[in-house]
């Protein structure tokens, strides 16, 4: 089976097991899409950023499984010790999932161990993000690559409606400053792109966010914001967080 197949896989037995929280579930099209442009191989070590309860992280440790290297690593970080207890009552069965408490800005991690990194609908609460890009550059290998999937960004004007629905601040930024943001920490081949929501929508919608089905069908056709960089080839030397 390859890698997609595999993730298919994965995310259809999610869907059927109706695993996962609402929000996490409302994630899944995307993520897939997210993780296939990853390019996952056996062995590899991917920090799963702002991980929550672990859903995407028990998905990673599965495509980076056993290889030629050994076997691959992944570990989520999150700054909320309820997530992370919840994400390792749910792990007990993966042997190469570590998961630590921690803000973006302070992963207690080495220099450059990580092949990729993901991170997923947490990137605008990060209240410092010019600090939690200096600290993936540190933490991510020479070439490594890096995944940042957001809903809420400026160019889709229906997530706008959550800034002050939110109980925390948020950051609001559009793909280009995005993508100029991610250039002056250094990063390179930054690219931006636009991952629409497939899933079917109700002919009736009677949530908060959206008048009608018509808005939320168009909020999925303009679809999430995904931002993708490479770390130069060069080794970040700045001494080393605590390491879990």
């Amino acid at each position: 089976m390859n890698p997609n197949e595999q993730l298919r896989q994965e995310f259809n037995e999610w869907a059927a097991d109706g695993r996962g929280t609402e929000m996490e579930r409302h994630h899944l099209d995307i993520t897939e899409k997210t993780i296939q442009k990853m390019n996952l191989r056996p062995g590899e070590r991917v920090l799963d950023l702002g991980c929550g309860t672990g859903w995407a992280t028990r998905l990673l440790a599965r495509l980076v499984g056993d290889g030629p290297e050994g076997s691959g690593q992944v570990v989520g970080v999150d700054i909320a010790d309820e997530m992370i207890r919840k994400a390792r009552a749910a792990s007990r069965d993966f042997e190469n999932v570590v998961y630590v408490v921690a803000p973006s800005h302070e992963i207690p991690w080495q220099e450059n161990f990580f092949d990729k990194v993901l991170s997923v609908e947490s990137f605008y609460y990060y209240p410092d993000q010019d600090r939690a890009l200096a600290e993936l550059f540190r933490v991510m290998s020479p070439r490594g690559r890096m995944f940042i999937l957001i809903n809420l960004y400026k160019d889709n004007h229906y997530s706008l409606r959550w800034v002050n629905a939110l109980k925390v601040p948020v950051q609001v930024r559009s793909e280009s400053e995005y993508v100029q943001l991610l250039k002056a920490h250094a990063f390179q081949d930054v690219q931006a792109f636009r991952i629409p929501d497939e899933t079917p929508t109700p002919d009736e919608y009677s949530g908060k966010w959206f008048k009608n089905a018509y808005e939320l069908r168009d909020f999925k056709r303009i679809g999430a914001l995904l931002l993708t960089a490479r770390k130069p080839d060069v080794r970040s030397m700045s001494p080393a967080q605590a390491i879990y």
